[in-house]
C-alpha cells in the first residue's frame, strides 16, 4: 500500500514538472511566433511621394528582407525603357534594410547621379534593377547583399539589404562605340 502512495506521489510530481515545463515553453511561445517567416515583397515597403519628390521609405517588422533582386514600377514613364550601353540621370533615396535609416539621397544634394547602365559602373542590383526604366519613371529596389555591397563598403554594413527609391530624370542614348 505505500508503495502505491509513493508511486502516486512521484506521478504528482512528475505531472506538476511537465505542467511547469509546458508552461515555460508557452511563455516563449510569443516571442518565437513574433519572428517574421516570410520574405517581404515589394507590396510590403511602403513609400511616399511623387517623382521629383524626395521619397520616404518604410521597411516592415513582419517579414525578412528578399533574397532575390525585387523592383517595383512605383510610376510609369514615357518612351523606350533603358538598355544596358544608355546613359542614365537618377534621383535617389537609399534606406538601410538592417536600421531602417535613410544612409544616402541624391534629393538631398540637388544633383542627380549619372551613370551608364550594365557598364560595371555600379553595384550589380542597379545594373539589373534599372533595366527597362522610363524615362520619368519611379522604381522602386531592393537589392539583397550579393547584388549590392556585399562585404560592406560606402557607408554600408556587410550583409546589408538595401532599399532605393529611384527616379529616372533622363534616359539617353548609347554611349558605347
Amino acid at each position: 500500500m505505500q508503495n502505491i502512495g509513493k508511486i502516486a506521489a512521484m506521478g504528482a510530481a512528475l505531472a506538476t514538472a511537465a505542467l511547469a515545463l509546458t508552461a515555460c515553453g508557452q511563455k516563449d511561445a510569443p516571442a518565437a511566433a513574433q519572428s517574421p517567416s516570410r520574405e517581404c515583397t515589394a507590396d510590403d515597403v511602403k513609400t511616399t511621394g511623387k517623382f521629383g519628390e524626395a521619397p520616404t521609405i518604410t521597411i516592415p517588422d513582419d517579414c525578412t528582407p528578399p533574397k532575390k533582386l525585387v523592383t517595383k514600377d512605383l510610376s510609369d514613364g514615357t518612351g523606350e525603357g533603358a538598355r544596358p550601353g544608355q546613359q542614365l540621370e537618377m534621383n535617389y533615396t537609399l534606406v538601410t534594410w538592417s536600421d531602417k535609416k535613410k544612409l544616402d539621397s541624391s534629393f538631398d544634394r540637388g544633383e542627380t547621379f549619372p551613370l551608364p547602365l550594365g557598364a560595371g559602373k555600379v553595384i550589380q542590383g542597379w545594373d539589373q534593377g534599372l533595366a527597362g526604366i522610363k524615362q520619368g519613371a519611379r522604381r522602386l529596389l531592393i537589392i539583397p547583399p550579393d547584388l549590392g555591397y556585399r562585404q560592406g563598403g560606402n557607408g554600408v554594413k556587410p550583409n546589408e539589404t538595401l532599399v532605393f527609391v529611384t527616379d529616372a530624370v533622363k534616359v539617353s542614348g548609347d554611349t558605347g562605340p
